[in-house]
């Protein structure tokens, strides 16, 4: 409900806005009802002794006492109205706005993906590395307050997106990697899960993870992967590793994906290894991933209440003072009132 910044403005009477309100004590709206009542039995208990002035007025005047006859109305209705808004102002109107507060363990993840040549064959259709970009994005997009890096690696690893949960900016990363990204032939599995580390050594957070994909057997960087593996173990850094491809289609030699070098790094990490062969499949390691590195997130409702009463107060009293002011005028009738 959009509220009027000013007391003093008319939207405060607006359908949308009364109907809006939660009220703290509706018995108190029954009284307008009872504010006609009060003006008839007024009326009537007033009418045997109302006084009277003959006064021979001329044709010319009847015009101009018709006029007036409905003037002398305006303090009555001004001090019906102020009532009102007193009653209105008595049952407290109140708005509630609820805020939804959401907070996570916070999870911290480095994806690494495989940009060599082999990562363009297209027993995954379109390719290999098109479908680890799209599911790596999709992933991205369903995670709730993790920080996640990017690391791309052929026969070299390089720092593609630090830490951060900036997630239009990781998926603007993803989204870049083409083919060729990094000239040097090869595949440096053990120089890419040493970047990974080295995002994640220094983070106090209790859960970090970092995800390889790749279709190939290490073949190119300075460093053992066996040992980039014992250091993430030193450092509590659970690996995932996934297999990209097959190594054989209808008798056409594949690049070659070591399974068991990979399932042994994931091992010595507390990690997992799993085999992607198809594209269905790399969904469904995606699928798996998301499941066991899932933040606990823990959902508080927090309700806020703005109390408005004070706004038709000041109007009640502002109608029932020009009623009084109105009196004073040729508004009013000395020998009724």
């Amino acid at each position: 409900m959009n509220l009027p910044a000013d007391w003093y403005s008319l939207q405060w009477f607006s359908p949308s806005v009364l109907l809006g309100w939660h009220y703290a004590w509706p018995l108190a709206l029954y009284g307008l009802g009872l504010i006609p009542l009060l003006f008839w039995l007024r009326q009537v208990l007033h009418r045997s002794k109302r006084q009277k002035l003959s006064v021979a007025l001329l044709n010319d005047t009847t015009l101009a006492r018709s006029r007036t006859r409905y003037l002398r109305a305006v303090p009555g209705v001004l001090a019906g109205l102020g009532l009102g808004c007193l009653l209105v102002a008595l049952a407290r109107p109140q708005h509630y706005s609820k805020q939804l507060e959401r907070t996570s363990r916070g999870i911290e993840l480095v994806l690494a993906i495989d940009v060599s040549d082999s990562m363009t064959e297209t027993d995954m259709a379109p390719s290999r590395l098109e479908n680890a970009k799209n599911l790596a994005i999709a992933f991205v997009k369903n995670r709730f307050q993790d920080r996640i890096g990017l690391v791309a690696f052929a026969g070299e690893s390089f720092f593609l997106c630090p830490l951060t949960t900036d997630y239009d900016l990781l998926i603007q990363q993803i989204h870049d990697i083409q083919p060729g990204l990094i000239p040097t032939a090869g595949t440096a599995i053990g120089s890419a899960l040493a970047n990974c580390i080295n995002l994640l050594r220094a983070s106090p957070t209790p859960s970090r993870v970092a995800v390889l994909l790749t279709d190939g057997d290490n073949t190119g960087g300075n460093l053992d992967p066996v040992i980039s593996a014992q250091l993430a173990r030193a450092y509590g850094i659970k690996l995932y590793l996934v297999g990209l491809g097959r190594s054989d289609i209808q008798g056409q030699h594949r690049a070659p994906t070591d399974w068991q070098t990979l399932s042994r790094l994931a091992g010595i990490s507390g990690g997992r290894f799993y085999a992607a062969p198809t594209p269905k499949r790399l969904a469904a390691v995606f699928g798996e991933i998301d499941a066991l590195e899932k933040a606990d997130i823990r959902t508080r409702s927090l309700l806020s209440v703005s109390d408005h009463h004070q706004v038709y107060l000041y109007w009640g009293l502002a109608m029932l003072l020009a009623s009084l002011l109105s009196k004073s005028t040729f508004m009013a009738n000395i020998l009724e009132d």
